[in-house]
């Protein structure tokens, strides 16, 4: 008979305590009517602080290990979670804001959402395929639903089916892939499956074919070249709420996957993913950069910018080296920042029947509101990585990873294809200090949204300012 451990449970806590608070939520919402919906999204955050500090508390600079290595708690892994759980606190104040505005605030928009963070724990604390995987899928399972949130917006269904439908065949060649990796070490385990493929022949085909379709996996959760096909319609098709939600968190829990299976499993194939991930952040920054320049719509604008910033991130993963990684981890958090408030400032000009996703519904919006417009131009700039925004210290810490294994040919790709992207960013900000209004709509929001969209752009300078503070955590944590 086996005796179960009750301190096994300890490294668990941020998860139990943020499953227990969405139990809670579940059962009080059936219960409540539309007009006190606030008591769920009210519930809902402070089940997230609690999960905060319940990750404070568990955290430390040692790894634990525990039910037969498939779950791992180590320093990446607390910095990650916290990333993920203060942007998802953000992203539910801008979502509140949207929804009222478009009486669609029901609780089961806050219950998915919360699904889907503990969907992206489970993934960032994964130390095996097996519940890599699903965490992997309960956060698939949660975005579907979302995509689909507004029942009376047509292109939203297409793009939540074109999400299903190329997520699931993405989920099953992850999956080909594990049960190859599975054949071929016999384990499930991140750590067995290491020493597994450091012991086994070079040139084992049957790695190589298994590293392929997980690569596979990966570059479709992240939306990489040539993966990307459900990037720019599902960003224009879903309620602006999600598509903020969609574009920001779920980058750090994608960089967590990669970082689980290529890294902590796999590091001995770097030589062939390297080559693999140098062809996706290529064609990602190429593709991504050129098609934006095209784009008056500023969600399919955001989307190829996405598309273009997953390769910066591949850059820092494939350099191999411990720099590399922090780098990697210090894009994927200030990224994940950056997107929300690129689309929180399309929530704040949204109203009931309007929603402001062109570029041309963003003219001069330094007369109309001229905190706002410095705020956006803030955000434009990080994401053009023009100094002395935070942006530009990611891109720089990137390159200098890549640089540092003998890749100045890549190093000088990607700044070429940065220093095109940049047109579209300065055309925005044109756009908002150059342009003459033609709405005169005074801009209203809710307190606690305005402080949010402050903090989210005055982040991107302070952050810019002392980039060694959030760095020096990163690169902590990677250890």
């Amino acid at each position: 008979m086996m005796n179960f451990d009750f301190n096994s449970l300890v490294p668990l806590m941020p998860e139990i305590v943020l499953l227990t608070g969405l139990s809670i939520v579940l059962v009080i919402d059936l219960f409540l009517s539309q007009d006190k919906r606030i008591i769920t999204y009210s519930l809902a955050q402070l089940s997230l602080l609690a999960t905060i500090a319940a990750v404070v508390m568990v955290g430390g600079s040692h790894t634990d290990l525990v039910f037969d290595a498939n779950y791992i708690r180590d320093p990446m892994s607390d910095v990650l979670k916290i990333a993920t759980l203060v942007i998802s606190i953000a992203m539910l104040v801008y979502a509140k804001e949207f929804l009222q505005r478009h009486e669609m605030f029901k609780g089961d928009f806050i219950i998915l959402t919360l699904f889907a963070v503990f969907g992206m724990l489970v993934m960032i604390s994964a130390g095996s395929f097996l519940s890599l995987y699903l965490g992997l899928e309960l956060l698939a399972l949660s975005m579907y639903a979302l995509v689909a949130f507004d029942h009376e917006k047509s292109n939203g269904a297409e793009a939540a089916m074109k999400y299903f439908v190329l997520g699931a065949l993405a989920s099953g060649l992850l999956l080909y892939g594990i049960s190859m990796i599975y054949g071929a070490t016999g384990a499930l385990d991140f750590a067995s499956v290491s020493q597994a493929v450091a012991s086994a022949e070079q040139n084992n085909l049957i790695l190589v074919f298994g590293l392929v379709f997980l690569i596979i996996g990966i570059a479709f959760k992240f939306g990489a070249v040539p993966f990307h096909m459900w990037v720019p319609d599902v960003y224009q098709g879903a309620p602006t709420a999600v598509t903020l939600f969609i574009g920001s968190v779920p980058k750090i829990a994608a960089f967590a996957l990669t970082m689980r299976i290529l890294v902590d499993g796999l590091s001995a194939l770097h030589a062939d993913w390297q080559g693999m991930l140098v062809i996706l952040a290529v064609l990602s920054m190429a593709v991504g950069n050129i098609i934006a320049i095209a784009q008056t719509n500023l969600r399919r604008m955001l989307a190829y910018s996405t598309i273009s910033h997953v390769g910066f991130i591949f850059l820092g993963i494939l350099a191999g080296t411990s720099e590399g990684y922090a780098a990697s981890m210090f894009y994927a958090i200030v990224y994940s920042v950056m997107a929300m408030g690129g689309f929180g400032m399309i929530v704040l000009m949204s109203r009931k029947g309007f929603e402001a996703d062109n570029i041309e519904d963003l003219k001069g919006l330094n007369q109309r509101n001229p905190w706002y417009a410095g705020m956006m131009m803030l955000i434009m700039f990080s994401m053009a990585g023009v100094p002395p925004t935070v942006g530009f210290f990611a891109k720089l810490f990137v390159l200098d990873a890549v640089i540092s294994v003998d890749l100045v040919w890549l190093a000088l790709v990607a700044v070429a294809f940065s220093i095109i992207g940049a047109f579209y960013y300065l055309r925005v900000v044109k756009t908002i200090y150059f342009d003459q209004p033609e709405d005169e709509t005074p801009l209203v929001a809710s307190t606690d949204t305005q402080i949010i969209f402050s903090l989210n752009g005055l982040t991107m300078l302070a952050l810019g300012l002392f980039p060694a503070s959030l760095m020096t955590v990163c690169s902590v944590a990677i250890g």
